[in-house]
């Protein structure tokens, strides 16, 4: 392998925030001084490319950008090839290769915060801001019930964050000039407009519990299903979940059973499990609003996951975004591990199990399994070819389950006392409960929890919809507009006819720019691995550039050219990003008659 390392030295920052992590060099060919055994043989650092992310993310942390002089000695340090580890660092956006100010003002532009207004936030916090701030556009950053949503970060050690959202200018200035004394963010129940009603259950804890007590959460049932599933043993526990038949809830809808029996089925071999709680779809934040409000919660259900499919080591993959939810999640894992509820011997049953958290560094496409994979591996978060399946060879080629918050947590009814209520309610294919994100032209955006089944115009009714309504976007970015006509429709995976995420928009959303802004986040997230995705996605922002300044026959030359450029995307691209970019596009055409 052949490395060509650089001549550039990390100053002393950024070697500090590599030996912080990597611990000091113990070689010369680690970074340390030269020593006589290092004269007489190499000593090249064992296999641990999984930390060049975390490598990354320290320095940035420490720093606030990526030098050559910090990546070649990261590079060293883990004896990784700088090329490969150049290619990760400008793979993820959070990232610069480039000097920037050591404070990054992040204000979302993406849909819900551009119909609340976020193109003169951005106008208006350019005009205050000095040089010592850097603003970003973003896309979404999972506050859209606060929209529109800002995100400070102030490198440093320790790293500083602040959130503004609702955001307004003079808020977003105060914050990137002073994170420590931004105003506390309210809490995570806020975010929950019936929280503490009669008959939640995903939710039932969140305002009620401390979320920084262990104890709190076990006064309230916490711990029972763990204790249950020792019980019943793992296949015991598989079964159970089989015959309820619960569904990942991150999109595709395949049977959580039957992807913990693929995993079982592989014993030689070391399994994973995966929590993939990114959440940078447009629109989503329902994993945040757990993680805030109740992260023992995920904690226990992490610990079922992998007693039911063996495995001992656990990997919690959080947004950057996300600072809360991080120090939350973070304290109840130490919280876990202190009080033997995690780590060698769980609740004293002979079973091994620790959590690892690991921050992403954005990229939407990270949200497709086997590109978390990648990204956890140390390379670029790009989508591998299956088969085969991630349940049979995922991460680190060991079978491996992969699952979202809400599906993690919608284990913990099915084992606890009072299950066979839980799992009646709902659909053939949808039990129990399910968690609805909803913002847009609503009075109460917010996470509502409903049975499955419910159709759209009850969920928009509890949200609060209002007047003069124009289209609802149903999934997200990757979704459907839906007509203000179509609401009485059951919201469940029986027809893909729902979705986690809907968006409502009234007649004063220029739909026309919403759906450019849709074909921006794609041309800015498609990895471009295949080329379907990678001059699809810049074809289609091209063709609805020209639609917005055009009309008449000369845009209809451009829905057309729309049409077949969504078709090559849906059939020939390598993973659902491609496949699904045309969706809402195709939708407001079809639907709304956008261009008509």
């Amino acid at each position: 392998m052949d490395l060509h390392f650089g001549d550039s030295e990390p100053t002393d920052d950024e070697r500090a925030a590599v030996d912080a992590l990597l611990g000091p060099p113990t070689s010369f060919w680690e970074g340390a001084e030269r020593s006589g055994a290092d004269l007489r043989r190499a000593r090249p650092s064992r296999n641990r490319r999984h930390l060049l992310l975390p490598g990354l993310l320290a320095i940035n942390d420490r720093v606030g950008w990526i030098s050559e002089g910090a990546l070649t000695y990261l590079c060293r340090r883990l004896t990784v090839p700088p090329a490969e580890a150049y290619g990760v660092a400008t793979f993820s956006p959070l990232f610069s290769v480039r000097p920037r100010p050591a404070t990054v003002l992040r204000v979302c532009t993406d849909l819900v915060c551009t119909a609340a207004g976020a193109s003169d936030l951005c106008a208006g916090v350019e005009e205050r801001l000095g040089g010592d701030v850097h603003l970003e556009r973003s896309p979404c950053l999972g506050l859209c019930e606060r929209a529109p949503a800002a995100l400070v970060t102030r490198a440093g050690d320790p790293v500083r964050t602040a959130v503004s959202a609702p955001a307004t200018v003079e808020g977003a200035v105060l914050a990137a000039s002073a994170p420590d004394s931004a105003p506390e963010e309210p809490p995570a129940a806020t975010a929950v407009p019936h929280a503490g009603q009669d008959g939640l259950v995903l939710l039932g804890r969140v305002g009620v519990v401390d979320p920084s007590s262990l104890d709190d959460y076990r006064a309230h049932g916490g711990y029972t299903a763990l204790r249950r599933a020792f019980a019943l043993g793992p296949a015991g526990v598989v079964r159970e979940v089989t015959d309820s038949g619960p569904v990942g809830q991150g999109g595709a809808a395949f049977l959580t059973g039957r992807i913990w029996q693929a995993a079982m089925s592989r014993p030689d071999h070391p399994s994973y499990l995966v929590c993939d709680a990114g959440e940078c779809a447009p629109g989503a934040f329902r994993d945040r609003v757990l993680m805030e409000g109740d992260p023992f919660a995920l904690v226990e259900a992490m610990t079922i996951a992998a007693y039911a499919i063996g495995a001992h080591r656990g990997f919690l993959c959080l947004r950057d975004e996300f600072p809360r939810a991080t120090s939350r999640v973070r304290h109840a894992v130490e919280q876990a591990r202190t009080r033997g509820l995690l780590g060698d011997d769980v609740l004293g049953r002979g079973y091994a199990f620790d959590i690892e958290i690991r921050r992403g560094a954005g990229a939407y496409v990270r949200g497709e399994e086997t590109a978390l994979f990648n990204s956890l591996e140390g390379y670029r978060g790009e989508p591998r070819c299956q088969p085969p399946s991630p349940a049979e060879q995922g991460l680190f080629g060991g079978p491996t389950a992969v699952h979202d918050v809400e599906t993690l947590v919608g284990l913990l009814p099915i084992l606890a006392p009072g299950a066979p209520a839980y799992t009646a309610t709902g659909t053939e294919r949808s039990i129990g409960s399910k968690l609805f994100c909803v913002s847009g032209s609503v009075e109460r955006p917010g996470v509502y929890e409903l049975p499955s089944g419910a159709t759209r115009a009850e969920l928009l009714s509890a949200a609060g919809v209002r007047e003069n309504l124009r289209a609802v976007l149903l999934g997200g970015a990757t979704g459907g507009f839906v007509r203000p006509d179509e609401l009485d429709v059951p919201l469940a995976f029986e027809g893909r006819a729902g979705s986690d995420v809907v968006m409502a928009f009234d007649d004063t959303v220029p739909l026309p720019r919403l759906l450019l802004r849709i074909a921006e986040f794609f041309r800015d997230e498609s990895c471009g691995r295949c080329v379907p995705c990678r001059v699809g996605t810049v074809r289609q922002e091209e063709a609805l550039s020209r639609i917005v300044a055009r009309t008449g026959a000369a845009a209809a030359d451009d829905i057309a050219l729309l049409r077949d450029v969504g078709r090559a995307l849906r059939d020939a691209s390598m993973c659902g990003l491609g496949q699904n970019a045309w969706n809402a596009v195709e939708s407001a055409v079809d639907r709304l008659g956008v261009y008509g």
